[in-house]
């Protein structure tokens, strides 16, 4: 499968977060998956690409011009696909993957989250969304869109197309493994 990774590219990060998404990185390599990222050489994504790369897994990056230009590319990279922006970025990364997981991250993740999430809903895909909830790195996030839900500006349950895990083998178990 192939596993696309939303997440922080920030090094600033609580060192259990880096923990437990460098043993995402290890699971994935372990099963066979294929780790789809944005392929930048810091924070999370650094993390996840790194243990992928040490338990012999491979790695599709999808990569802005701009990162490059920027001396950020992994070095892990098994394929690696240039693109202009962030946009094209989400829309390869979405061709690319079989499902979507969301790690800690910030505005850049929540755009990615939240345009897989939309396209769903439209039905552009059918793919799984999960959210894993690190060290409850997401409860406000979570609060927030059972308050939409309750507001009545999502439609329907927004539970039904974003799963929500806390460990590794709920992961595994919401990929369908």
């Amino acid at each position: 499968m192939r596993i696309c990774v939303f997440c922080s590219a920030n090094d600033s990060l609580d060192s259990e977060i880096v923990a437990q998404t460098s043993a995402l990185g290890r699971w994935a390599a372990a099963n066979g998956h294929t780790i789809v990222f944005g392929g930048n050489d810091s924070g999370l994504m650094h993390a996840v690409s790194l243990a992928a790369r040490d338990g012999g897994g491979r790695l599709v990056g999808v990569v802005p011009h701009v990162i490059e230009q920027r001396g950020k590319l992994s070095p892990y990279l098994d394929v690696h696909i240039p693109c202009e922006t962030l946009s094209d970025r989400k829309d390869l990364m979405v061709l690319q993957s079989d499902a979507f997981v969301v790690l800690p991250g910030g505005i850049g993740t929540l755009d990615e989250l939240f345009t897989v999430a939309s396209s769903a809903g439209l039905g552009y895909h059918s793919k799984p969304i999960i959210i894993y909830n690190m060290c409850g790195f997401w409860d406000s996030l979570l609060q927030m869109l059972d308050d939409l839900e309750q507001r009545g500006v999502i439609r329907g349950h927004w539970r039904d197309a974003i799963r929500v895990v806390t460990t590794l083998e709920e992961l595994a178990a919401a990929i369908g493994e």
